[in-house]
């Protein structure tokens, strides 16, 4: 009796082996299905302005497992990627087994100033959103505007705070109508010039601006290498004002 309970728990002890080594074959057969099936081999990426496809790709593939598709949908299937600088959030979605897409929102920002050697980036209602030691291109740097501190998640102290929608509106137009500027310049009393290498352009108040930089794209081209002020105070659609003023040699 005692050799017959022997044996079969014998028996059931290489079952169990059995089983144990099954399992493990499958999950290891399993597993490499999976990262070869599963390994990316096209990456797209979508609404970078201020870094590079490269950059955003190391964002996102940042650890060991990262270059696994399956892997990335679990792993930002409920979340995005925040604190990234210049960056609100970041979405990864599985175009195909061996295929993602990495959509990037960036902050919506008006223009940067100079501050103690850092560039300070601001938004729509003025507030400082990120500083670098780094230009991005198609954001206008902005002078002219006075303040004697600067605080990261803080609003510029400027007098005006509707300057800031007037610049966030300026760099959409220059956006809109392909047009590049040095800067843009406020005096005193808010007035608006925008610097195109030696051409100044006077915008004037900021009414009839789709009109103003429709008109602009046309002929900032023609006065490239001359030196003056182009005045698009008045232009209208109907008026069609348009004079430039070289400068004295």
């Amino acid at each position: 009796m005692n050799r017959e309970i022997r044996k079969h728990k014998r028996n059931k002890k290489i079952i169990l082996f059995v089983v144990i080594v099954v399992l493990v074959i499958s999950l290891a057969s399993t597993v490499t299905y999976l990262n070869q099936k599963y390994t990316i081999q096209n990456i797209y990426v979508d609404g970078n302005v201020h870094y590079t496809a490269d950059e955003i790709k190391e964002f996102v593939m940042g650890d060991a497992l990262s270059g696994n598709s399956l892997y990335l949908s679990l792993k930002y299937r409920m979340k995005g990627i925040e604190n990234i600088p210049f960056v609100s959030a970041l979405d990864v979605s599985i175009l195909s087994p061996d295929t993602i897409r990495i959509v990037v929102y960036e902050k919506a920002l008006a223009g940067y100033v100079e501050y103690l050697g850092q560039y300070m980036y601001f938004d729509k209602d003025g507030t400082v959103v990120e500083a670098s030691t780094e230009k991005t291109q198609g954001i206008p740097m902005v002078t002219g505007l006075s303040f004697d501190h600067v605080v990261l998640y803080q609003p510029l102290p400027v007098e005006q705070d509707a300057v800031f929608r007037q610049i966030l509106d300026t760099t959409q137009m220059l956006t809109k109508y392909g047009l590049s500027a040095d800067r843009i310049y406020f005096n005193e009393n808010y007035e608006m010039t925008i610097y195109f290498e030696n051409v100044r352009v006077s915008v004037g108040e900021s009414r009839n601006m789709d009109d103003k930089f429709m008109m602009l794209s046309q002929i900032i081209g023609d006065l490239e290498g001359k030196k003056g002020v182009l005045r698009l105070e008045n232009y209208t659609e109907n008026t069609k004002s348009v004079t430039f003023e070289p400068d004295e040699s």
